[in-house]
């Protein structure tokens, strides 16, 4: 089943195009009216092959054929009423009008036909993602989470952004990431890295040694023909080859205030406390998933401060990348300052709207963004 946005954008479209109708019988009428009351060597018939022109560019073959079957009546009766239908002028102005209409009605079948491929795919696409990327829990332990995740424009491909939560024994570890290209081959990636993270959280590791898990689970296999160097000649496929992923890795125990993360070139998340907004910034970033083979890599973990009361902001770099008008990134840590709500919900919903409009609702790239806040503790 398609998404609510996507079946919302599909009946915007219909409108949008019941409404465009009017122009070419506009375009018919206005051009009969002139024409007949045109002096005699004045001939306005020819701008009628504009109205099946202007209808294959955005309705189906069908209503394409109906408005130059439309265009060859109304050429039809400015030919009776200024002259006759045997009069040469206007017999080959009919022929040209006919001819016209046939294969700008093809046209039509032929974008439609593609329309319907692009659809189809798009959705494909929108509905694997929605099976990967699952809502976040709203509680886990002390912590509220709210999760979000924003999908481009119809025109923009599919991102690979993924987030994902899991409960161990001491607390929460999160993780949130951004795989490089785009379509579906970055949504399998996805479901690699969201597949280990979630395995390798039941089990005991401390948090570099997850991270160092998941590096080795989603770095490619050498011995598979299909990363070989990436050489085409070879068989190889240069776009996994490429591949990785940036992450950010979080721990976030129940029981002291404090979060220990582990960034693998992903961009910084945000600590709103109290009005002020705090970027914790690793010291020593490890490389992205998937080229820690490149580098000599020692995964570490620092730690913060994550008191009650606090809000941590996590973002994918669709967000800050997103540009004006005027071509100038999304200020998200000036926005996020200027928040005085309550809540991980409240706190994307206002984040979300304000982008939308920062954006003129067209963002280039999916984003996703995940806030998680710390409850007091209870009793």
């Amino acid at each position: 089943m398609a998404s609510p946005r996507f079946l919302e954008s599909i009946r915007e479209s219909r409108r949008h195009r019941n409404a465009l109708l009017a122009i070419p019988f506009a375009l018919i009428a206005a051009v009969t009216v002139v024409d007949v009351n045109a002096p005699p060597d004045v001939h306005l018939g020819p701008f009628l092959v504009a109205a099946p022109a202007i209808a294959a560019s955005f309705t189906g073959p069908r209503m394409t054929a109906f408005v130059g079957v439309v265009a060859v009546l109304a050429q039809a009766l400015v030919a009776t009423v200024r002259t006759s239908l045997n009069d040469l002028n206007h017999t080959y102005q009919i022929i040209a009008l006919v001819l016209i209409s046939v294969c700008v009605t093809f046209f039509a079948h032929l974008r439609v036909r593609n329309e319907r491929a692009v659809t189809q795919l798009r959705s494909v696409a929108e509905a694997a993602q929605r099976v990967v990327l699952r809502p976040l829990p709203g509680r886990s332990g002390p912590l509220r989470i709210s999760s979000v995740y924003l999908a481009a424009e119809a025109e923009a491909q599919i991102g690979g952004d993924l987030y994902a939560a899991a409960r161990t024994m001491g607390g929460t570890r999160l993780i949130i990431g951004d795989v490089r290209g785009k379509g579906l081959a970055a949504i399998g990636e996805a479901a690699s890295v969201l597949g280990a993270f979630h395995a390798l959280s039941r089990q005991r590791w401390l948090l570099p040694e997850l991270v160092a898990h998941l590096e080795t689970s989603i770095a490619p296999d050498p011995e598979d023909p299909a990363h070989d160097n990436g050489d085409e000649n070879a068989g190889g496929d240069p776009d996994l080859a490429e591949s990785f992923v940036t992450a950010a890795v979080l721990d976030i125990p129940d029981d002291a205030a404090e979060l220990h993360l582990v960034s693998c070139g992903h961009p910084p998340p945000l600590l709103l406390r109290a009005g002020e907004v705090i970027p914790l910034a690793v010291r020593a970033p490890a490389p992205p998933l998937g080229l820690a083979r490149l580098v000599i890599t020692e995964h570490t973990a620092e730690t913060f401060g994550f008191e009650a009361g606090d809000t941590l902001l996590l973002y994918t770099d669709g967000v800050i990348e997103s540009r004006d008008r005027a071509g100038n990134f999304y200020p998200l840590r000036e926005r996020a300052a200027s928040w005085c709500g309550a809540g991980p919900d409240a706190l994307l919903e206002s984040l979300c709207a304000d982008l939308s409009r920062h954006a003129g609702g067209r963002l280039g790239d999916d984003a996703a963004l995940v806030a998680v806040e710390r409850l007091p503790a209870s009793g």
